[in-house]
């Protein structure tokens, strides 16, 4: 039975059907079809004008002596298409980073547009629930200096922070959802070279917003539920008045749940995109991402890496500077930071920051959520020939056609 649905905008490529050049009766990893099959033995030339691979064309002569030294040439490959931001074929690390910086270039207006007006929404609100919790940070500082605080002063002092916290986050994480979906949506205009707009986007990624969030929100409880069963013993062993024990076996179970929760991040990383573009269910998108990333799994974790640290230097290099900035225009700003006391920092800070955060996010947004795209449209490559259905929704006629189609050439079909 075919699980391996095509990709909607520009078709299927099913890897279990049988004779699929990518499918169960071959290898793996193996190479566009009609490429390593059509190519001739090394030093060989196709004869002008006949079907079989003929001589190499003779040296050249000076004077009717040939000339030393000389080489046929080689047989090489000619050059993937590349009718948007990638070439079409298996790719390198590189270009999986620099097809997410491509996007974002060759459509920065619209690209730019989603991450800034989802950075203003989620930053401003986090800014504004700081703000009006820095009450609560205030007496929290007060009641770690009441030696005998009442119930109600500890629910007083804690709730209203635990309450903005929480809030915060789910802003935070509608936002992301929305970022990621509609971002999704334009990668896979580009990689086929067309333009999309952000109306446009937005209407091709709106059906899929509320599966989107429940995957988000699926695997978040999976990763806590792990977790949470990795600690728990150790915990329970502690409250029984073990505590030595009960803080080995916690930290025990808590490092073994962590290798378990990141193996399976992994696994379920190009979830997202599967929902996104084959219109999938949220179990069934998560079964899509295993699949691709099984025999992938270091590979796909090392992309991951170093994508996540690229994120992560570009936004301390942006958030540094509005660091110091609001610092020095709070007043008591520093000392309130060193100390501890979110207290002391007011509203100048938050702001000054907060422009920053919006900067920042502007700017990684597209690069995240362009180098998860771009992966799984690279394991779908390697995997299920997808490059194939991308070319012929891009309108590059002959690519991958048998040789001897009329027009097509020896090496691509093209």
């Amino acid at each position: 039975m075919n699980d391996s649905p095509g990709w909607a905008s520009p078709g299927s490529s099913p890897s279990d059907e049988p004779g699929h050049p990518n499918g169960p009766d071959t290898p793996q990893d193996s190479a566009p079809p009609n490429w390593t099959q059509q190519q001739p033995p090394a030093g060989q030339w196709q004869a002008t004008g006949s079907g079989g691979w003929g001589s190499p064309p003779p040296p050249p002569t000076w004077g009717g002596t040939a000339q030393p030294g000389w080489k046929p040439p080689q047989w090489g490959l000619p050059p993937s298409p590349k009718p948007g931001v990638i070439p079409l074929r298996p790719l390198g690390v590189g270009e999986i980073l620099d097809g997410a910086v491509s996007t974002m270039r060759a459509h920065w207006r619209t690209v730019l547009g989603i991450a800034l007006v989802v950075s203003l929404v989620t930053q401003g609100a986090s800014v504004l629930l700081q703000g009006l919790a820095l009450s609560d940070n205030s007496n929290i500082n007060a009641l770690e200096n009441n030696p005998e605080p009442s119930l109600n002063d500890v629910a007083d002092a804690v709730g209203g922070s635990l309450a903005g916290a929480g809030l915060t986050m789910i802003i935070t994480l509608l936002g992301v959802v929305i970022a990621t979906a509609m971002l999704t949506m334009v990668i896979s205009r580009a990689v086929l070279g067309r333009q999309v707009t952000t109306g446009e986007a937005w209407s091709d990624a709106r059906p899929q917003l509320g599966r989107l969030l429940g995957l988000t929100l699926l695997i978040a409880l999976i990763a806590v539920g792990i977790l949470a069963v990795g600690i728990g013993p150790g915990v329970a062993v502690a409250v029984g008045g073990s505590v030595g024990a009960g803080l080995s076996l916690s930290l025990i179970g808590g490092v073994a749940a962590l290798v378990v929760v990141v193996w399976l991040m992994i696994r379920f990383s190009l979830a997202s995109p599967a929902l996104m573009l084959e219109k999938q269910g949220v179990v069934r998108s998560m079964a899509r991402s295993a699949k691709l990333v099984r025999g992938s799994w270091w590979r796909v974790l090392g992309i991951q890496l170093l994508s996540s640290l690229l994120v992560y230097l570009i936004t301390s290099i942006i958030q540094i500077p509005f660091l110091i900035v609001g610092l020095a225009v709070n007043g008591d700003g520093l000392s309130a930071f060193t100390s501890g006391n979110s207290g002391g920092l007011g509203w100048s800070y938050l702001i000054v920051v907060g422009i920053g955060a919006v900067i920042g996010s502007t700017i990684t947004f597209p690069i995240s959520a362009g180098v998860t795209a771009l992966l799984y449209m690279d394991q779908r490559i390697r995997r299920e020939a997808l490059d194939i259905d991308l070319a012929r929704a891009a309108g590059v006629t002959g690519y991958g056609e048998p040789t001897g189609t009329p027009g097509a050439s020896p090496a691509t079909g093209a």
